[in-house]
């Protein structure tokens, strides 16, 4: 298995960053035992990491987590975004998240205090680092959120996973690639699809893991393998990341 490489980041010790081009699975679906090459693996902070693997933890930094809205009505209600009228506003794509109001710099430590705790809560478990997804939640928060907003809070939450002694991924959002957020390599959907993976590249080399998916049909995972096989980490996947169980299940690397 490749080696893991530290990186000196805006922590008190290194982080340890993901095996450079190492097979990654994808594991947001429900977690299994990975294949034996695999080197790398994702799952849900709610999952044990996989062991001897390079485990990255998922966890919804901008939005709630689908079955958690109760949790936050009653504990954090001040945290969700709400419209002008006082409607929570939503992930149309995703109706039970909800998007949280980082808005001011006050939210901003609350979501993020929050935010520490479950990142802390991944290293303890013996995960490596962590994604915080929808970081462009401001492009479907109905104007209430702007890109500073997210940007502003992309740079505490790199404050509080170095803090916490994790690595930390940017999950999409390319646009935001160049702004000097401060994240330790990047993971990134459906980039070779929308002609994007260069925006991942010329920030973070090769450290970036790329998920294709089997519902766009197999061209892009094989242009992406001629452009980048070997030097990022690329994987096809079924677009609900199901275990082997299922017959919608679809792996492969290159």
């Amino acid at each position: 298995m490749a080696a893991l490489v530290a990186a000196f980041a805006m922590t008190s010790g290194p982080v340890v960053l993901p095996p450079t081009a190492g097979a990654a699975d994808y594991q947001l679906g429900g977690a299994y035992p990975p294949a034996a090459n695999v080197q790398i693996v994702t799952r849900e902070r709610t999952e044990p990491p996989a062991p001897g693997r390079y485990s990255i933890c998922y966890v919804n930094s901008f939005q709630t987590q689908p079955g958690t809205l109760r949790w936050w009505k009653k504990k954090h209600p001040s945290l969700l975004l709400r419209d002008a009228k006082g409607r929570l506003v939503r992930d149309p794509g995703w109706p039970d998240e909800v998007l949280l109001d980082i808005r001011t710099s006050t939210r901003r430590a609350a979501i993020g205090r929050l935010n520490r705790a479950w990142f802390a809560q991944c290293a303890r478990q013996g995960y490596q680092a962590v994604e915080p997804d929808n970081l462009d939640s401001w492009t479907r928060s109905k104007g209430r959120l702007t890109k500073a907003h997210a940007t502003k809070f992309a740079k505490r939450l790199v404050r509080e996973a170095h803090g916490t002694g994790v690595a930390i991924a940017q999950k999409n959002t390319p646009q935001l690639s160049r702004s000097g957020l401060g994240f330790d390599f990047a993971v990134a959907e459906e980039c070779e699809v929308y002609r994007e993976c260069g925006a991942y590249t010329r920030t973070y080399g090769t450290r970036l893991i790329e998920i294709e998916y089997s519902d766009n049909g197999r061209s892009a995972f094989t242009r992406a393998c001629a452009a980048r096989g070997g030097q990022a980490s690329i994987l096809l996947r079924d677009r609900d990341v199901v275990p082997p169980s299922s017959k919608r299940y679809v792996f492969r690397t290159c």
